[in-house]
């Protein structure tokens, strides 16, 4: 199909913009015979595509290889640098869609979209050359020049727009501790109806009081070193937890119930952020472990502490920066270190460290 001095593709034929582009399917192995122009050597100027983030590059490669069944990528972008025939696959048919591509030996191909995922299927097919049959899509634009490509890469990436952390986490299959706490919630008489599952941050009018990302952190801190591997045991023992810490703060149910505005307790409570809620979840990892019997009592003491956000002398430096609530490392800890006092359960030595900078920093 290719003559000594050109490479011929099947194509359909398109039109955007007054200007023709084609649609060919590649096998994979063909990214790796086909020289692409990286040009990562040159100023950003002189380029048209971002600097190749290389510790991108084995995190996209895993998630070929560890889902061979049902992996997906979308189309990659490349402009072609040169003068090109298009040949109808119906000689009579000079409008006709279908037909090949006749593109120059030494012509210069340029990804304009896909550069991350055409070197992550490079790295892939080094462990299973197997890949190379497969195929993926690769829409092409002709392109003449530095300043028309620059802008393909600009028009290409302006709308983009990465989706939430919360709305990955709910139509993500194959991570189970994101199963685990949309089970969850699904199955609680009281977060199914306060957690927002899209946003991962909220709106100051919103009638939620935790996202689905705040949950999540804290439903796989609870379980870290207890899950058993089945889902539907692991979920009962996340909700009985869960349902209990509930009891313990009223307001959540009456957000609820609509006798409370969500706003308003956030507004003024700490125990309705997700920094308190993953920290219930750590300290509630260690209360389960220690007293597989007794943690429901024990969770009493959290109804007990002085949740406002205008206890400044417990809270500032902890869960609020600034009165600002913070949701740093750090911070995490700090909260949860007083947690694990208040529930009566010793800190682990990392997280000693931490309470002794802050109160070294307070005094």
């Amino acid at each position: 199909m290719e003559s000594l001095s050109t490479l011929n593709f099947p194509v359909i034929r398109g039109l955007q913009a007054g200007r023709a582009y084609y649609v060919a399917m590649w096998k994979l192995r063909t990214l790796k015979q086909i020289s692409i122009f990286e040009g990562q050597e040159l100023p950003a100027e002189l380029r048209a595509q971002r600097t190749l983030n290389k510790a991108r590059v084995p995190e996209i490669a895993s998630y070929i290889l560890d889902n061979p069944k049902d992996y997906v990528f979308s189309a990659l972008t490349a402009s072609i640098d040169s003068e090109v025939e298009f040949e109808p696959l119906d000689a009579k048919d000079s409008q006709g869609q279908l037909g090949l591509l006749k593109v120059p030996m030494d012509a210069k191909f340029i990804i304009n979209d896909g550069q991350h995922r055409r070197a992550a299927i490079l790295a892939a097919l080094e462990e299973r050359p197997e890949l190379g049959s497969e195929t993926i899509a690769v829409v092409f634009f002709l392109d003449i020049g530095l300043n028309r490509s620059q802008q393909m890469f600009a028009d290409l990436n302006r709308y983009a727009i990465r989706p939430s952390r919360s709305l990955g986490l709910l139509y993500d299959q194959r991570n189970d501790k994101a199963k685990l706490a949309r089970l969850v919630i699904m199955r609680s008489d009281v977060f199914r109806d306060i957690v927002d599952l899209e946003k991962s941050s909220l709106a100051p009018r919103s009638r939620k009081l935790f996202t689905l990302s705040a949950f999540y952190n804290a439903c796989a801190d609870l379980i870290q070193g207890l899950a058993t591997g089945d889902l539907e045991k692991d979920a009962q023992t996340a909700r009985e937890f869960w349902e209990a810490v509930a009891k313990q703060f009223p307001a959540w149910t009456q957000v609820r119930d609509g006798k409370l505005l969500a706003s308003e307790v956030r507004e003024e409570f700490i125990y309705s952020h997700g920094i308190a809620l993953q920290a219930i979840g750590k300290a509630g990892n260690a209360l389960l472990h220690g007293n597989p019997g007794a943690w429901r009592t024990r969770l009493k003491a959290l109804g007990q502490i002085d949740w406002s956000r205008k206890n400044a002398r417990l809270w500032e430096g902890r869960a609020l920066i600034g009165g600002r609530v913070s949701k740093v490392t750090t911070n995490i800890t700090l909260t949860t270190n007083v947690l694990k006092q208040r529930l009566g359960i010793s800190l682990e030595p990392d997280e000693q460290r931490i309470e002794d900078a802050h109160n070294r920093r307070s005094r």
